[in-house]
């Protein structure tokens, strides 16, 4: 894909309202974010985030288009893209990204309990599968790059900078939405955040292709602990 479709023009300018409505959005996406993960006080947010994206697309935009849950031009180029971004993810995330945070903190990234303990059997693994799609591929998508990455784009008026910006923003909190995992695993969650938006935006802003990338990548660490080839 060239450059110029990787980040559609919209169709209308925001107003100065609709950029102010935006504002108070992504702080509240932010304070659900960092409520949950760092002081503790909110809820889980990602069903948090997945209400608020249909709630405000359906009153604001009339639809869920302008967030990209519609059927892909192609399917076949959305699969090729979310494994490449899935590949990106592991190759950069195992390679680079862990070895030099754990350089820095000497401390490894805390793994979450569902990929922790022994070698998975059918059952785990399967129950694994299924919250790796629902909750972590479509849940976290949804909420971040489908909601926070577009409201923080908003602020700039949706231009190919503030979505650039916005990237960088969603990533760095959805680095926090794992803060559970220690510094190490928030840069290393940064960096996919990092990833996934960047995939989100390639595909000209189509959810499907992240939802893919974040899939494939989760699914590969469940077979890993599957086989009892996990560290």
């Amino acid at each position: 894909m060239s450059s110029a479709r990787a980040v559609p023009a919209e169709s209308h300018s925001l107003t100065g309202r609709e950029r102010l409505i935006s504002l108070g959005e992504a702080l509240l996406g932010t304070f659900v974010v960092i409520g949950h993960n760092v002081l503790r006080i909110v809820p889980n947010e990602v069903p948090i985030l997945f209400a608020l994206f249909w709630i405000s697309f359906r009153l604001r935009e009339g639809s869920w288009g302008v967030a990209s849950f519609r059927r892909p031009k192609s399917w076949p180029k959305t699969v090729i893209l979310g494994v490449l971004g899935a590949l990106v993810l592991q190759a950069g995330s195992q390679f680079v990204v862990e070895p030099v945070a754990q350089y820095f903190w000497h401390q490894p990234e805390q793994v979450p309990s569902l990929l922790s303990g022994p070698a998975l059997g059918w059952r785990g693994a399967l129950r694994s599968l299924l919250i790796v799609w629902t909750f972590a591929a479509v849940g976290e998508e949804t909420g971040y790059r489908g909601y926070l990455l577009t409201r923080i784009a908003d602020l700039g008026n949706r231009s190919r900078p503030a979505y650039l910006a916005a990237l960088i923003g969603a990533a760095v909190l959805f680095g926090f939405g794992h803060f559970y995992k220690g510094p190490t695993g928030v840069v290393d969650s940064t960096y996919s955040g990092l990833v996934l938006g960047g995939v989100y935006l390639l595909a000209g802003r189509n959810l499907w292709a992240p939802i893919l990338t974040h899939g494939i990548s989760d699914t590969f660490a469940v077979v890993m602990v599957w086989l009892g080839l996990a560290n």
